[in-house]
Order: C-alpha cells, then sequence, then structure tokens
C-alpha cells in the first residue's frame, strides 16, 4: 500500500505542492499503473519518472491530487541471438489520479489519461 504521509503532513503549509511531487516520485514505478499507460512502447523501463502536479483538491475525507507523469518505454526485439535491432526507448506519458485518506495517508492510484 502507498502511504503519503508526508503529503497529508503538509496539506495546510505553502509547500503541499512541492512536498507531494517529491513524495510520488520517489514510489516505487512497479506499485504505480504505469503499464496501462504505455502509447508507444511494450514495457516501462526501469528510468526514473517525472511528475507534475496538476490539481490538487481537499475532498471531505480525503486529497485528490492529479498528476501527469512523464516516464520511459521500452520497444523490445524478439531477443533471438541472431535479431540485429537494439532495445528502443521511447518517451511516454499518462496522467494518474492519488486519493489520499487524510487520517490515515494510505493512497489509491488510478490512471485518467494518456
Amino acid at each position: 500500500m502507498i502511504k503519503l504521509t508526508k503529503t497529508i503532513q503538509a496539506l495546510n503549509s505553502g509547500s503541499c505542492k512541492k512536498v507531494a511531487k517529491e513524495e510520488i516520485q520517489n514510489i516505487e514505478p512497479d506499485l504505480l499503473p504505469l503499464q496501462q499507460g504505455l502509447s508507444l512502447s511494450s514495457y516501462v523501463s526501469n528510468m526514473p519518472f517525472s511528475t507534475v502536479i496538476l490539481n490538487i483538491k481537499e475532498e471531505n475525507n480525503s486529497l485528490n491530487i492529479k498528476t501527469g507523469i512523464f516516464y520511459t518505454g521500452i520497444i523490445a526485439g524478439c531477443s533471438c541471438s541472431d535479431d540485429p535491432s537494439p532495445t528502443d526507448e521511447q518517451n511516454e506519458y499518462c496522467e494518474l489520479q492519488f486519493s489520499i485518506d487524510k487520517d490515515t495517508a494510505d493512497t489509491e492510484v488510478k490512471i485518467l489519461e494518456c
């Protein structure tokens, strides 16, 4: 389970957006639905991703953060010994929404757009 505790702690400060960006960028990529957001490649690479905070909305019991995620996907060859095509990387983009419970910092992530 993802917990964005620092973001909740920074909620009423001027640094909430900055803290959210830093905390999201430190999430293990395997915990995010990046594979579902691929449009130009086959697999998510292990390269770091970049986050842009698009919108932060405070609800009764949750904080919803809409983000743009820039990451890299891989177009892989057939992996045959005589395959001349190198592994090719493509830039990818998708939008994710992080819904953070204000009491527990438990965070749900869903993909919005690619």
